[in-house]
C-alpha cells in the first residue's frame, strides 16, 4: 500500500508538520512530484510516495486553510492527553500519563460529577447532562480537547474507542489519536471485511458467510448454510463487539425466529443491521494474543490470555498465559502478527481466536482495535506498561522492547469485582452506597479501580468497582493468592461478585485448568455458595464488640 507525503506551502508561518495519508483513503492523490491539489478546501503539495513497511518519509501538510499533523520518521512529544472515557480506565491512563510527565484531562457527564477519576485528573471538563450520550458524542470531545489544549486523545475501551469516525475527526483537527488509524478501525470493525482480510493472510477461520442479503434472500442463504454445515450456528452482527450482537441458533425453526430479531438488535446497538453467520464451535476456548505495532511496520506480541470463563459472551475472568502446547502458542503468535501486518495495524490491539478444547485447532475470530479490559494480566507477566507503549507509538517512536524483557513466567489472573448479584443473573446493584471499603494487598496483588468508602454504585453506567490482578509463580500459587486476596476485601453495602469468584477457586475443574466458554453453564454448583451474613449486621456486631463491650474481637 502506497502513501504520499504532502508539504505545507512556505507562506504558512511556523515549522511544517505532516501526516500519513493513503491513496486509497484520498484517491485524488497522484505520484506527480511538486503537484498542488485540493481536498475539502485545503491545498496540498505532493512530495513523495513510499512503502509503509520500509518506513520511508511520510505524511501530508495542509495548505493555507489547513492544519498540520505529525509524520512518521520524526516524533512528536505529547504534552497533554484528553481521556475520552470514564471510570477505572480513565484512572489507569492518568497514572501512566503522570509517570511520563504528561498532563491529563478528564471529561465527564453530570451523573459522574463526584466520580473518583475526576479527582485524579489535572483538568476536568463537563461535556453534558448524559447519561452515556455525551460520552458517545465526537464533537463534544473535540471541543473539550480544543478548550483544554490537549494535543492527544486516548479513547480507553468502550464508548468511542472503536469508532473510526472519532479517529478520523482527531486527524482532521491535528489531535493525535492514541490508537489505530481510522481506515484500520473501519476495516477490522466490519467482521466480514476482517474475515476476507485474514483469508489473504492465510489465517484459519471458522466457516461462515458474508453479510446476509436483506429480506427473503437473506433467509434463504441462512437456511442453506445451516443445511450445509449443520447446527448449531451463530448469528453475529457485522459491526458487533464486546460480546454483543451474538445469537446461538439450534435449528431451522429457531433460525427463522432469531434472524429478524438479530437484525433489530444489531441496528439498535450498532446502527447497522448487517448480520453474518458462523459455524458454532461447541465448547471452545477463547484465547487472545496481545499485539503492539508501530508506524514503521514493526509488530510484536506480548503473549496470550485465556478469556473462556464468560457469561452471555461477556468475560468474567482472564488468565495469562493460556495453557496451550508450545507449538500451538507459537502458531497463534505468528498468526496474530500476520493479521496485524495484513491489516497494516498501528498501536495496541488484540487478535482473538477460538480454540478446540480437544484438538487445540484454532480459528480467527476478530481483532479488537483498542486497549482491552484485561490488559493488566499481560502487564503483570511481561513488565510492559501497554498504555505507555500506546503513547510512545502515537508519538512516532519505534517499539523498543527487547525479547528478554517479555517475561512470561508464572501465571496471572484478573477478576472483575462488580457490584452485582451473581445469584440473580448478575443483576447490577446500582444506587447502593459502599458504606465500608477495605481492600487487600501483599505479594502479587494489583488493584485498578474507582471504589472508595461512600462511593455510590452508578445506575447509568457499568457496575465495575475494581479490577484485581493476581500473579503467582505457578497456577497453584496463583489460585492461593487469588483466594487470599478475595477474602481480604470488606465491602459493606452492595452485593458483589466476590463470593462467586471464591466458589470458582474451590471448583475442581478450575483448579485443574479445565474450562471453556461453556464453563458457567456446565458448572451450576458454583452458584450454590452460602449467602454471606448480611455485611451491615457483621459491621454492627463489630462496632458493638469494640465500643460497647470494650473488647477487640480480633485479639486472642
Amino acid at each position: 500500500m502506497s502513501r504520499s507525503i504532502l508539504e505545507i506551502p512556505s507562506t504558512v508561518g511556523g515549522r511544517p508538520r505532516t501526516r500519513v495519508v493513503s491513496r486509497e483513503t484520498y484517491p485524488h492523490l497522484r505520484r506527480d512530484d511538486n503537484r498542488l491539489d485540493t481536498w475539502r478546501g485545503y491545498q496540498y503539495k505532493a512530495i513523495h510516495v513510499f512503502s509503509i513497511k520500509r518506513g520511508w518519509g511520510v505524511g501530508y501538510q495542509a495548505g493555507e486553510r489547513g492544519r498540520g499533523l505529525f509524520y512518521m520518521g520524526k516524533t512528536r512529544q505529547i504534552r497533554k492527553i484528553l481521556i475520552a472515557n470514564r471510570g477505572e480506565i480513565s484512572v489507569r491512563i492518568m497514572r501512566t500519563a503522570k509517570e511520563l510527565g504528561i498532563g491529563s484531562v478528564a471529561v465527564y457527564e453530570k451523573p459522574d460529577s463526584e466520580a473518583y477519576f475526576i479527582r485524579l485528573a489535572d483538568e476536568a471538563i463537563l461535556i453534558g447532562d448524559g447519561p452515556r450520550k455525551d460520552y458517545l458524542d465526537i464533537e463534544r470531545h473535540i471541543w473539550a480537547a480544543r478548550k483544554s489544549g490537549a494535543d492527544a486523545i486516548h479513547p480507553g475501551y468502550g464508548f468511542l474507542a472503536e469508532n473510526p469516525d472519532f479517529s478520523a475527526a482527531c486527524e482532521r483537527e491535528g489531535i493525535l489519536f492514541i490508537g489505530p488509524p481510522p481506515e484500520v478501525i473501519r476495516a477490522l470493525g466490519d467482521k466480514v471485511v476482517a474475515r476476507e482480510m485474514m483469508k489473504k493472510a492465510g489465517i484459519p477461520f471458522i466457516p461462515g458467510t458474508d453479510n446476509l442479503p436483506p429480506g427473503d434472500e437473506g433467509i434463504r442463504d441462512a437456511v442453506a448454510f445451516g443445511k450445509k454445515n449443520g447446527y448449531p450456528i451463530m448469528l453475529k452482527a457485522s459491526l458487533g463487539g464486546g460480546g454483543r450482537g451474538i445469537r446461538k441458533v439450534e435449528g431451522e425453526p429457531d433460525l427463522l425466529v432469531q434472524l429478524p430479531l438479530a437484525r433489530t438488535e444489531a441496528r439498535s446497538a450498532f446502527g447497522n443491521e448487517s448480520i453474518y453467520i458462523e459455524k458454532c464451535i461447541t465448547a471452545p476456548r477463547h484465547v487472545e494474543i496481545q499485539i503492539l505495532a508501530d508506524q514503521k511496520g514493526n509488530v510484536i506480541h506480548l503473549g496470550s490470555r485465556d478469556c473462556s470463563i464468560q457469561r452471555r459472551h461477556q468475560k468474567l475472568l482472564e488468565i495469562a498465559p493460556a495453557d496451550l502446547p508450545p507449538s500451538v502458542r507459537e502458531a497463534m503468535y505468528e498468526a496474530a502478527m500476520a493479521a496485524a501486518r495484513q491489516a497494516r495495524y498501528v498501536n495496541a490491539g488484540t487478535v482473538e481466536f477460538l480454540v478446540d478444547s480437544r484438538t487445540n485447532e484454532f480459528w480467527f475470530m476478530e481483532v479488537n482495535t483498542r486497549l482491552q479490559v484485561e490488559h493488566t494480566v499481560t502487564e503483570e507477566l511481561t513488565g510492559v506498561d501497554i498504555v505507555r507503549e500506546q503513547i510512545r507509538i502515537a508519538e512516532g517512536h519505534e517499539i523498543d522492547i527487547p525479547a528478554e524483557r517479555v517475561h512470561l513466567h508464572g501465571k496471572a489472573v484478573q477478576v472483575r469485582i462488580n457490584a452485582e448479584d451473581p445469584k440473580n443473573n448478575f443483576m447490577p446493584e446500582g444506587g447502593k452506597t459502599v458504606e465500608v471499603y477495605q481492600s487487600p494487598g501483599g505479594p502479587g496483588i494489583r488493584l485498578d479501580g474507582v471504589v472508595y468508602q461512600g462511593y455510590t454504585i452508578p445506575t447509568d453506567y457499568d457496575s465495575l468497582m475494581v479490577k484485581m490482578t493476581v500473579r503467582g509463580y505457578d497456577w497453584e500459587q496463583t489460585i492461593g493468592r487469588l483466594k487470599r486476596a478475595l477474602l481480604g476485601f470488606l465491602i459493606v453495602g452492595p452485593k458483589t461478585t466476590i463470593p462467586f469468584y471464591l466458589a470458582i477457586c474451590d471448583e475442581p475443574d478450575f483448579i485443574k485448568g479445565k474450562y471453556d466458554t461453556g464453563y458457567i453453564e456446565t458448572h451450576p454448583a458454583i452458584f450454590d455458595y452460602p449467602e454471606a451474613e448480611r455485611e451491615i449486621a457483621k459491621l454492627a456486631k463489630l462496632v458493638a464488640d469494640i465500643h460497647v463491650k470494650k473488647i477487640n474481637p480480633f485479639a486472642y
